[in-house]
């Protein structure tokens, strides 16, 4: 099946995001769907994080955590430990169930919380 210019764009709409989390804050697979106009498509920035191309400057990919709170800890951030780290070193920190609060370090562009749906 082909795919549309807009499947094609896809993964760099999710970069464009991505790229302009702030230190110290992080953004949810979920959110970054919505904010591209399709809240089911969690997935497909999961996969578009997974393939997350070197660049100069390089993508804050270790930004991008699930709607727990959780860091997904896959091999395209190095893992749980180096994800957790860099986090660390941009200033999240960690509740004591290693979740980060989104209440806190949610970052979202140009809309406001109480307008996501729950699951994001």
């Amino acid at each position: 099946m082909a795919k549309s210019g807009d499947d094609l764009a896809f993964p760099q709409r999710v970069y464009a995001i991505v790229a302009n989390v702030p230190r110290g804050r992080v953004i949810t697979y979920g959110a970054i769907a919505y904010l591209l106009g399709d809240p089911r498509k969690a997935r497909e920035v999961g996969w578009a994080m997974a393939a997350t191309p070197d660049k100069e400057p390089p993508i804050p990919a270790h930004r991008v955590i699930n709607a727990r709170g959780e860091l997904s800890g896959g091999a395209a951030f190095g893992g749980y430990a180096v994800q957790r780290a860099r986090l660390e070193a941009d200033g999240v920190e960690f509740l004591a169930d290693g979740r980060v609060d989104l209440d806190r370090y949610l970052w979202l562009p140009e809309v406001r919380r109480d307008r996501l749906p729950d699951d994001q």
